[in-house]
């Protein structure tokens, strides 16, 4: 089973399609695991502040099949394809790593360049895999977020809970 890491965001209704979310993925795969949740400005757009975490599970299908599902997800979730890419959007998930796979694999490039990017695709992943190496840079996720300027992005931890498990930071 590949071990693979998703970011998902919302800023629309924001704790309704964010439960969605990790209710499907629960319940597609094993071994979920969510790294704290947190509020960003959106990025390359005006618009609503997002909530923004990160999601650790196992799977058995390929990235082809695994990227259908999440976008079905998405989909499942009121997502607008026809909305200009920098917009808001009920519920964004990408695929981050799927195990050390590097290069572009069924239509997917991997690892997703905002690892590196965006704190607030960085700053849960190195919350909830401190010591997991980048694939290519080979860093682990706590250092890269410690050279990340901080000053470049502004986030936020929010209070959220779901089904009783404490996602604050």
């Amino acid at each position: 089973m590949a071990q693979v890491f998703v970011s998902i965001g919302s800023n629309a209704d924001r704790e309704l399609y964010i439960g969605r979310c990790l209710d499907a993925l629960d319940a597609l795969f094993e071994k979920l695991e969510l790294s704290p949740v947190y509020e960003s400005e959106s990025v390359g757009f005006d618009g609503d502040n997002f909530y923004n975490l990160v999601a650790s599970f196992k799977t058995e299908l390929s990235v082809g099949e695994l990227s259908k599902q999440l976008k079905q997800v998405e989909d499942d979730n009121d997502r607008c394809r026809t909305s200009p890419r920098f917009s808001g959007r009920t519920l964004d998930i990408d695929l981050l790593t799927y195990d050390a796979l590097i290069g572009d694999i069924e239509g997917v490039s991997l690892p997703r360049e905002e690892i590196t990017e965006n704190a607030f695709v960085l700053w849960p992943l190195a919350e909830l895999a401190p010591k997991e190496r980048h694939p290519v840079l080979a860093e682990t996720y706590q250092q890269l977020w410690l050279d990340y300027d901080k000053e470049k992005q502004l986030l936020n931890p929010v209070s959220f809970i779901w089904h009783e498990r404490d996602l604050s930071a």
